[in-house]
């Protein structure tokens, strides 16, 4: 089946070897560099955006968590890291004399960095996961309108989010709060770090919310309840500005580094869904399906996110903080078998709904579509023959029925989709879990084949601005359609889910 890219397509799907001279020294490789929450990793891509092999490095790193919620990471350590994985692709490229046309950058979103006026930060990088905030974003919904907050900003008031982040350190490390000079993403820090001067993305500040989607700049609203200033955030003017700079390595030095894009709307277009009429499934760790939509304005849904690629795309869309995760609990918790082949063989064997359970896989808290900061994990309907393969069949489904909720919204305010694209290796090593998506949504799922498709589309991206068109769409493999007879079951569970969920968090409760 021909695929359509809206960075381009191809005829055969294989790229031009014309174009992947990048052996011979010449300047048509793009090096990326994904920041991600437990590594940093470098890759190069021809300007057809294939991976070029032999070519990468990996530095895997731990963030600090605490009991109270925090997820910190210490920006040196950082540096450190992107450091080594820099140096080793460099050594590599240095060995076949090569040297890529640009460095293409990603990050994970939402994260928030102090930096004084010397250049050193005055707190550790806060990452989306880091909850201490809670308290924080309750003040923060009684002292705006959160739902026209929400319209504007595309971002709940949310512990995930950096205006809670901020109130949280203005009041908890009022001397860090005051040292600050410049507030920023963890992947400008970096820019200040490696190259002398920090750069930062439309993608990146869009989903801070501190920033009006429409407006394309802060909002007034919610900077006016927060203690920082508008001058300590990235200038406008210099969004987006790629930064040619002497640095660490001669490879790279003289060369554009576009700064980061939020991760999310990278495998996005490293997936091919660059269209409004493509969807994007992922499920790694997390989860998160999204679309793109190239438009001038935006409207945006109640439970939904709305961030931007770039200036001229917005990506719209909701985020399951239980992805793979609940995979990973229920095997450490559950005593289930360590080889996966066998795991999957006994889940497929059972049949969709026959476990009788209701479980809610909120064990991470609730992003899309609830937002709810006290939400937890649930599970009814547990008897003494219930075997643990049967917990975790259930917790699959019950994965794929937070999607459906996330479907129902995105539907509603895009409509149906052409595709469903899944990606994320927790689902692809999972056959039965993706016909479970598949059944749940109702939708056929298009896997895809790409093995890194962040680290593709940050490469794409970068093309994009060097003028190269990369004429290949991503990889796919065979279309999983859905099972009527499936679907009606999965519909009912749905119901069942969501009358367990209003039991526990709505009803007698309040935000």
């Amino acid at each position: 089946m021909q695929q359509e890219n809206g960075v381009g397509a191809t005829r055969d799907g294989h790229a031009d070897p014309a174009l992947n001279s990048c052996y011979n020294g010449h300047l048509d490789c793009v090096l990326t560099l994904d920041v991600g929450s437990s590594s940093a990793r470098t890759l190069l891509f021809d300007f057809n955006g294939r991976q070029i092999d032999n070519f990468g490095s990996q530095v895997q790193y731990r963030a600090h968590t605490t009991l109270d919620g925090g997820w910190e990471i210490e920006p040196a350590t950082l540096v450190s890291i992107v450091t080594q994985a820099i140096s080793a692709i460099c050594d590599q490229m240095r060995e076949k004399s090569v040297r890529p046309a640009a460095v293409a950058v990603d990050t994970f979103w939402h994260s928030l960095v102090g930096v004084n006026a010397a250049g050193t930060p005055a707190t550790a990088i806060l990452h989306p996961f880091d909850t201490r905030s809670a308290v924080q974003a309750k003040k923060l919904a009684e002292r705006i309108d959160s739902r026209a907050q929400h319209a504007r900003t595309g971002c709940v008031l949310h512990p995930s989010y950096p205006p809670a982040k901020l109130l949280w350190l203005s009041e908890t490390q009022p001397d860090a709060f005051q040292a600050t000079e410049r507030w920023m993403s963890a992947g400008e820090y970096l820019f200040l770090k490696l190259l002398g001067q920090a750069s930062t993305s439309t993608s990146m500040v869009s989903a801070t919310g501190l920033w009006n989607q429409n407006a394309n700049d802060y909002d007034a609203e919610v900077m006016s309840v927060l203690a920082a200033k508008r001058e300590q955030f990235a200038p406008i003017a210099a969004l987006d500005a790629a930064v040619n700079a002497q640095c660490a390595w001669p490879e790279l030095t003289g060369i554009p580094w576009y700064p980061a894009l939020g991760d999310g709307a990278c495998d996005n277009m490293g997936s091919g869904c660059t269209t409004r009429d493509r969807f994007s499934l992922m499920v790694g760790t997390s989860g998160a399906m999204r679309s793109v939509v190239e438009t001038d304005r935006v409207e945006i849904p109640p439970g939904l996110f709305c961030y931007r690629v770039d200036p001229k795309r917005f990506v719209l869309g909701g985020a399951l903080s239980n992805g793979g995760e609940v995979f990973a609990w229920m095997k450490r918790n559950l005593r289930l078998p360590d080889d996966n082949a066998v795991i999957e063989s006994q889940l497929s064997i059972l049949k969709p709904g026959e476990h009788n359970l209701t479980l809610l896989p909120l064990f991470a808290g609730e992003r899309s579509t609830g937002w709810r900061m006290d939400a937890r994990g649930a599970i009814t309907g547990l008897g003494s023959s219930t075997s643990p393969i049967e917990i975790l069949r259930a917790s699959l489904e019950a994965v794929a029925l937070r999607f459906r909720n996330v479907y129902e919204l995105m539907t509603g305010a895009l409509g149906e989709p052409r595709e469903v694209v899944g990606s994320g290796a927790a689902l692809l090593h999972s056959p039965t879990w993706t016909r479970i998506m598949a059944d749940t949504l109702p939708h056929a799922i298009l896997p895809c084949l790409e093995p890194e498709a962040t680290a593709r589309g940050a490469a794409l991206l970068a093309l994009e601005r060097l003028g190269v068109a990369a004429n290949v769409d991503a990889r796919y493999g065979e279309q999983v359609d859905p099972r009527p007879e499936n679907t009606a079951i999965y519909t009912a569970a749905l119901a069942a889910q969501r009358q367990l969920y209003t039991r526990l968090f709505e009803d007698d409760h309040t935000n």
